[in-house]
C-alpha cells in the first residue's frame, strides 16, 4: 500500500525528471482565480499607494521629476538631517548643495549605522499593498545600506508603480538572480502581547519622494 511519503516521493522524482516543457505546461495548467492584473489608470494607482504609505504612517512627498533636488532639501530640513548616505548610482542632480552626501564605497557596518540615514531609488511599487520593492542595483545600494540605517528616503517614480501583487512579481522576475527586499512601510513588528516595536528589522522612519515624469 502506498503511504504519503511514497506519493510525496513519486510527485518528486516526477517533477526532478519531467523535460522543461513538460514541466513548463504543468505550471500554466495550474488554477489562478486570483487578480492578475489591474484595471486603475496610472493616477488612480499613484493615489492608491499614496493611501497605503499613509496608513504604514510613510510620508510622501509628491514633486515634478525636475523638482527631486529640492524636494531632498524640503524633507531632509523638515526632519533635521544634515546629510546622508547614498548608493554609487544615485544622480548627483538629486543632491542639494547644503547637505552632505556620502557616496557608499564599501563603507563598513558601524560606518552605515553612524549615519543619519539612506537616499535611494527603488525598483518597483505594487499599489494595492503600498510595497516599495528594491533590486539592490548601483541605485537602491547594497542590503545593508537599507536595513542598518534607521532612517530611509526612497524616490519612487509613478511609472514604476503596478496595482496589483502578480504584476509586481511579474516584474520582479524580470530581475533574474539579483537580490531583492520588499519594503512595506517602516519597519515593525509586535511581540507575543502584541506591543508594537519600530525599527526591529530596517528603518524605523520611511519618506517617500513620489516623482512625476
Amino acid at each position: 500500500m502506498r503511504t504519503a511519503k511514497d506519493e510525496i516521493l513519486a510527485s518528486i522524482r516526477r517533477a526532478v525528471n519531467a523535460s522543461p516543457v513538460a514541466r513548463e505546461a504543468e505550471y500554466d495548467a495550474i488554477p489562478r482565480e486570483y487578480q492578475r492584473s489591474g484595471n486603475l489608470d496610472a493616477p488612480a494607482r499613484v493615489r492608491l499607494f499614496t493611501e497605503r504609505l499613509h496608513d504604514y504612517e510613510a510620508a510622501v512627498y509628491p514633486c515634478r521629476e525636475a523638482g527631486i533636488r529640492e524636494t531632498v532639501a524640503e524633507v531632509l530640513s523638515s526632519r533635521g538631517k544634515r546629510g546622508l548616505v547614498v548608493p554609487e548610482a544615485v544622480p548627483p542632480e538629486w543632491l542639494p548643495d547644503s547637505f552632505a552626501f556620502v557616496r557608499d564605497d564599501e563603507l563598513s557596518y558601524p560606518e552605515i549605522d553612524r549615519s543619519e540615514g539612506v537616499l535611494t531609488r527603488c525598483a518597483v511599487a505594487i499599489a494595492v499593498t503600498g510595497t516599495i520593492v528594491l533590486r539592490h542595483s548601483f541605485l537602491e545600494g547594497r542590503r545593508a545600506l537599507t536595513l542598518i540605517p534607521d532612517y530611509h528616503l526612497c524616490v519612487v517614480y509613478a511609472g514604476q508603480i503596478v496595482e496589483t501583487v502578480a504584476e509586481g512579481i511579474r516584474e520582479m522576475a524580470k530581475f533574474k538572480t539579483a537580490p531583492i527586499t520588499t519594503i512595506s512601510g517602516p519597519s515593525a513588528t509586535s511581540d507575543i502581547e502584541m506591543t508594537r516595536v519600530k525599527g526591529v528589522h530596517g528603518p524605523r522612519i520611511l519618506d517617500v519622494i513620489l516623482a512625476d515624469e
